[in-house]
């Protein structure tokens, strides 16, 4: 899963290791000690190979270099007033650990490894100072290590997640595609355990809202992804909303990491996000197959997880006849392959089992009506109507209010269905109006008998009717 640098940041890591520094007269000022200096001219500017065995050979010094010890402060608590020589140390830190895997094993068995670099994320507001994006490299590298060599991640590890996501999330939200690719994949480094998955879901406002919203530009709407479904434009992702590919590619690959926790993040990626109309409208958009791999994977993880929630939206959006025709098409990718194999066969075995009552449950726990067939048909209704409305205690008229209290201004034939439904409702159980009204249905349908489109005033009208029927027979 390791992907390139972003271009961004290799160039000012670059530029920095670049600079030279005075080093003597730092010393001179108190800034780093003797030992500090003849630690880093060691390393600093030689052979991978040296390098390594310099560090091989003194590990509690270097670890101590850059995390402190016994011995004194790190080189970053004594410089910390000279912003060159820590971004310089910043940069100089991620190359070692990199270059010496050992180092990083090192510092990770350190009482405290993070406690000099933490305080940098919060150096500065500003997007142009360096040091927070350094730190957050340096961070995420020797954090997502400390998550893969151990099998529980230690309290330290939760409260450098934690910061280290909300740093990361100020990226995704800046408008420099660079930056939000450097946040985008900081994610995904430390989305390799289920407790870092767990604490990046418990942060979602801060963390994978934005992700969503680059979605959404990708997929050409940045409105309510229930819009996806019903004649939205075709668009390349890529070119839509200025999302470049690659970064793309990379907020998918966070999603899916984030989906192995399907069973935790699933229902509510649904329901707040509309996630399965919105990768179905990516899925006809991908113009690759790299990330068509991505949205069939996440699309899997979620209906495996979720299948009584997820699998009724899935049919509803025509998401099997949709991999239908993937299938057709002449794809190489063998994981891709096995996952679109697998997921057609889960939606073809729910299919065969799914009535009519599963098909107009789908649709109203998808948030978006049309005039499919059960909404005209009275014999579903005189059928249907109890189950309707007793079913997990009640959800589908809760559903039903929370549609009909959004204004649907691009799409007013939801609310002319909405009310239809209500209609027919109050008509098979008139004894049941209350359940209704508790709902502030009865108030939305005649509030709605003034809206400016004809059909829904026609349908709330005739929704209103059905009540006024029953109003003096108790």
């Amino acid at each position: 899963m390791s992907l390139e640098p972003p271009t961004y940041l290799s160039s000012l890591q670059n530029n920095i290791r670049a600079r030279p520094i005075p080093w003597e007269g730092a010393v001179r000022a108190g800034n780093i000690t003797d030992d500090h200096l003849k630690k880093i001219k060691a390393v600093d500017k030689v052979r991978p190979e040296q390098r390594r065995q310099t560090i091989e050979e003194d590990l509690p010094g270097y670890s101590s270099l850059l995390a402190g010890g016994a011995g004194g402060k790190s080189i970053l608590d004594s410089a910390a007033r000279r912003t060159d020589i820590v971004q310089y140390i910043l940069v100089l830190a991620s190359d070692l650990i990199q270059d010496v895997p050992s180092l990083a094993d090192a510092l990770i068995s350190h009482p405290e490894p993070y406690k000099p670099f933490l305080p940098f994320l919060q150096h500065s507001t500003n997007t142009e100072d360096p040091i927070p994006l350094l730190t957050s490299t340096f961070l995420t590298a020797l954090v997502s290590h400390s998550l893969v060599a151990s099998s529980k991640p230690a309290a330290r590890d939760e409260e450098a997640l934690s910061q280290l996501y909300t740093y990361l999330s100020t990226l995704t939200k800046n408008q420099d595609s660079g930056l939000q690719d450097i946040g985008v994949q900081g994610f995904s480094e430390l989305l390799r355990k289920t407790r870092s998955r767990e604490i990046f879901w418990a942060q979602r406002q801060q963390t994978l809202a934005p992700l969503i919203d680059t979605l959404r530009a990708a997929a050409g709407s940045k409105e309510n992804s229930s819009t996806l479904g019903s004649g939205t434009r075709s668009v390349e992702p890529g070119l839509s909303g200025g999302v470049g590919l690659q970064l793309l590619y990379r907020v998918l690959l966070v999603i899916w990491q984030l989906t192995f926790e399907g069973a935790l993040v699933g229902d509510e990626l649904q329901e707040n996000y509309e996630i399965v109309q919105l990768y179905t409208h990516l899925l006809r958009l991908s113009p690759k197959e790299k990330t068509t791999r991505l949205l069939i994977a996440t699309l899997y993880n979620l209906c495996s997880t979720n299948r009584t929630t997820i699998l009724p939206i899935a049919v509803f959006v025509r998401l099997p006849a949709l991999l239908s025709n993937l299938s057709g098409r002449h794809l190489t990718d063998p994981d891709l392959l096995e996952d679109l194999s697998a997921l057609s066969t889960m939606l073809d075995e729910y299919t065969k089992t799914q009535t009519t009552f599963d098909e107009y449950a789908a649709e109203v726990q998808s948030g978006h009506l049309r005039w499919s067939p059960p909404h005209k048909n009275p014999t579903f209704w005189k059928d249907n109507a109890r189950r309707i409305l007793d079913e997990s205690n009640g959800a589908l008229p809760k559903k039903l209010a929370e549609i009909l209290g959004k204004d649907w201004d691009n799409d007013k034939q939801v609310l002319a269905i909405g009310c239809n439904d209500v209609g027919h409702l109050v008509k098979e159980l008139p004894e049941r109006r209350m359940q209704l009204e508790r709902l502030g249905l009865k108030t939305r349908v005649m509030e709605l008998m003034a809206d400016k489109d004809e059909s829904v005033r026609w349908e709330s009208l005739r929704a209103v009717g059905e009540w006024l029927r029953y109003t003096f027979d108790g």
